[in-house]
């Protein structure tokens, strides 16, 4: 065999070994969270197709490079040489035009026919698909729904709850900067834009609870913009709508001396853990012990408000940029909380952190 026909040969069979190699070793690695969504399963197979496709070509590639470096490299008295006059091969490049391209097509095809799929609407005759309306804002997460609660007034929710086995169209917007939903589990994900809604649906297919992420840089905060999302049976989703916007229970007998304290208090633990429909909730970025809340999008308030005053505390929610946490910047808080709550509801939340942290 000739010099030549070796070298090829040996490069047909470290390209063969090297390609089945990476398309075993690429199919074993774990590269996405648990899939929870039935958008999932089509999503994960077009990342082992393409993957399947990319390792060989790859390989191929590679496997060229290296070997016009160890044989056609030049070599000590040969810097002022001319390299070899070769005509142009017509055959090999109509062939490594056309193959390449008949791939690319072939995937967009594919890639085509997994979306329409995954973005079909629900057959006509099954249940009625949900709406979730979802507003972005540095850096929280804001989801509406068009159930009613128990009081008669449109859920509003810092955490996303859905149903299992039930579509859902999300209605996706932005009040500042550019942002993107991303619910890794779902395997779906598109940009909340300010002026546009954009859409996706997606069908929830196991019960448990996963993040939802800001993939799309938007300001200091933006790694810490997450909350959950919280796939409940239907049964246990319906108790939820029923529950939101329920009263308090009334307070026993023994307690009715302080019944108008404890109303503020329940008022103010109110407005931190769900806000006011217009306001984010405060427990969306902070962590508060009474509150039961873990965030960590902004001061531990529990530490952060513990020598604080009430005058301190009501100068921290109006103006969070005058006096900053060690280790958080300028800009992570929204500085509208004056406008967005009433002098009622600001006076109830500073008097519940107040009591609520005070050593």
């Amino acid at each position: 065999m000739r010099r030549g026909e070796t070298n090829f040969a040996q490069m047909v069979l470290v390209g063969a070994i090297a390609s089945a190699v990476g398309i075993v070793g690429g199919l074993l690695i774990d590269w996405f969270p648990e899939a929870a969504s039935t958008q999932s399963g089509p999503i994960d197979t077009l990342w082992d197709v393409l993957l399947i496709v990319s390792v060989p070509v790859f390989v191929l590639v590679t496997v060229v490079v290296v070997y016009a470096v160890k044989y056609f490299r030049m070599r000590p008295g040969e810097e002022q040489m001319d390299g070899e006059p070769i005509h142009g091969n017509t055959r090999l490049e109509v062939i490594w035009t056309t193959i390449p391209s008949i791939i690319i097509a072939a995937l967009v095809v594919y890639a085509y026919l997994v979306l329409v799929d995954i973005e079909k609407a629900p057959a006509e005759g099954s249940a009625k698909e949900r709406r979730v309306h979802v507003q972005a804002r540095q850096f929280a997460w804001q989801f509406r729904y068009a159930e009613k609660g128990a009081d008669g007034k449109q859920i509003v929710s810092d955490v996303l709850y859905l149903p299992e086995d039930e579509s859902v169209m999300f209605d996706i917007d932005a009040e500042d900067v550019l942002h993107d939903f991303w619910v890794p589990a779902f395997r779906m994900k598109i940009d909340a834009v300010p002026g546009i809604t954009t859409h996706y649906r997606v069908t929830p297919d196991k019960p448990g609870k996963y993040s939802v992420v800001c993939a799309e840089l938007c300001g200091l905060g933006h790694a810490f913009m997450r909350t959950d999302v919280v796939v409940l049976s239907r049964k246990d989703f319906d108790t939820w709508v029923s529950e939101q916007g329920a009263p308090p229970e009334e307070a026993s007998e023994e307690a009715d001396g302080a019944q108008g304290d404890a109303g503020g208090a329940d008022a103010g633990k109110a407005l931190f853990v769900d806000g006011n429909g217009t306001s984010i909730a405060c427990g969306a970025c902070h962590t508060l012990a009474d509150a039961g809340t873990n965030a960590e999008t902004g001061p531990n308030l529990d530490e952060a408000l513990a020598a604080d005053d009430v005058a301190a505390i009501k100068e921290s929610i109006v103006d969070p940029d005058a006096e900053l946490a060690e280790g958080f910047p300028k800009g992570i808080m929204p500085g509208d909380y004056g406008q967005t709550l009433s002098g009622e509801e600001l006076d109830a939340l500073v008097n519940y952190l107040d009591k609520v942290t005070s050593k």
